[in-house]
């Protein structure tokens, strides 16, 4: 199997070529154009799809709208991530917390073991809740409460957090259980309820220095919507891949 890493194919073309199975991860496509192709099967998971996209057209129609629709139908509450003041902020939470109960209480129902499997080389469901506790710190703990340890250990960050940053030795070296991970999700879950308790408009309307690059600044509802967008990202994910792991129904 031939492999592209790192490769930059900006403006190359194919013709007559045959992808069919080929996969692309973490892979800048935008721009491609692609016409007289045979897509049959083929999947695309974009989760920035409605942040600054100016469209995705198949065969003549922009289907992001579709796509948002059909996810917000899918997933009760999502819509809401868009809110921008307190009482928005707070029902969109508390959609959201229902949404991750109902998924973990399916979790809770398979083999403690299959919760570790990876489907497809992504996350484990284990991991995947890990990494939402990351995106809490990063944007709440760190980004709107400035606090001086922000990171829980059990977080789990991604291949170039290194290169962002991030403390390294601050994260736990070996793999935690369940659990543990479930209780510092909880953790993190009651920090954000109880952060959007009290907010106010002046609050969600200050400044914070962009945990990632703090060149740039990012109001605080920003902050909290980015983990809201986290949180439902990764709850489609872990919903995905839970139906393989529970097999046929």
């Amino acid at each position: 199997m031939t492999s592209f890493s790192g490769d930059d194919l900006r403006r190359a073309e194919f013709r007559d070529a045959d992808l069919s199975g080929a996969r692309f991860v973490g892979s800048d496509l935008s721009g491609v154009v692609m016409r007289g192709v045979v897509v049959e099967a083929m999947e695309i998971d974009a989760p920035w799809l409605s942040e600054g996209s100016t469209y995705l057209r198949v065969n003549g129609v922009d289907v992001i709208p579709l796509v948002e629709a059909e996810l917000d139908r899918r997933f009760p509450g999502r819509a809401l991530r868009r809110a921008n003041d307190p009482d928005g902020l707070r029902a969109a939470w508390a959609a959201l917390e229902a949404a991750w109960d109902a998924v973990l209480v399916r979790a809770a129902e398979l083999p403690p073991a299959t919760l570790d499997v990876s489907v497809a080389g992504e996350w484990s469901f284990t991991q995947t809740v890990r990494h939402v506790v990351l995106a809490t710190d990063t944007w709440l703990g760190k980004a709107v409460l400035g606090l001086a340890r922000p990171f829980h250990p059990l977080g789990l960050v991604d291949a170039s957090a290194e290169a962002e940053g991030f403390d390294m030795s601050v994260f736990a070296a070996e793999e935690p259980s369940y659990d543990e991970v479930l209780a510092a999700r909880t953790s993190r879950v009651s920090m954000m309820r109880d952060f959007l308790a009290d907010v106010t408009p002046e609050l969600l309307a200050e400044p914070r220095p962009n945990p990632h690059d703090p060149r740039h600044s990012e109001t605080v509802a920003a902050c909290v919507r980015v983990v809201l967008d986290e949180s439902w990202e990764h709850l489609r994910y872990a919903v995905r891949d839970l139906d393989v792991l529970a097999g046929p129904a």
